[in-house]
């Protein structure tokens, strides 16, 4: 039988912003004003990118150590693009991200093939990376060399 690990979060929210502890650590997410929010903490789409990111970063330390890969650290650019009218209630327009898109530009000593190596297995082993590809959003990592 294997171990599971739990995630939670929770808090308080009004109007807009709600202000969630994780662990030790507070989380604000709000919107800005033009969506009627107070702009007290990112939306919650662009946590849901930032997640991803830190998500990869984490696993690729991970698999980087694994791999004895010479990881100096990893810049991120992660965009997703939806409709809004989705989230907006139109019907047959779809609320969720038609796509995301991750470019990392890794600083390294390693050759581009162990670089290729590092971003597939990390890919593969990423909870994030791996719930958009289960939900069917199409999702692209491009890894270059700093």
């Amino acid at each position: 039988m294997s171990e599971k690990m739990r995630f939670e979060v929770s808090g308080k929210a009004k109007n807009m912003t709600a202000e969630l502890q994780a662990k030790n650590h507070t989380i604000i997410i709000d919107e800005p004003a033009e969506m009627g929010g107070a702009d007290k903490g990112q939306d919650p789409l662009s946590n849901m990118l930032a997640s991803l990111a830190g998500c990869e970063n984490v696993i690729a330390n991970m698999v980087a150590k694994e791999m004895e890969f010479d990881l100096q650290g990893i810049d991120f650019e992660v965009s997703g693009e939806l409709d809004p009218r989705g989230l907006m209630g139109q019907e047959g327009v779809t609320p969720y991200f038609y796509d995301v898109q991750i470019q990392a530009s890794v600083s390294t000593s390693e050759s581009e093939e162990r670089i290729q190596e590092l971003k597939q297995k990390t890919d593969a082993r990423c909870p994030v990376y791996t719930t958009f590809e289960a939900a069917n959003i199409p999702i692209t990592a491009t890894w270059t060399r700093a």
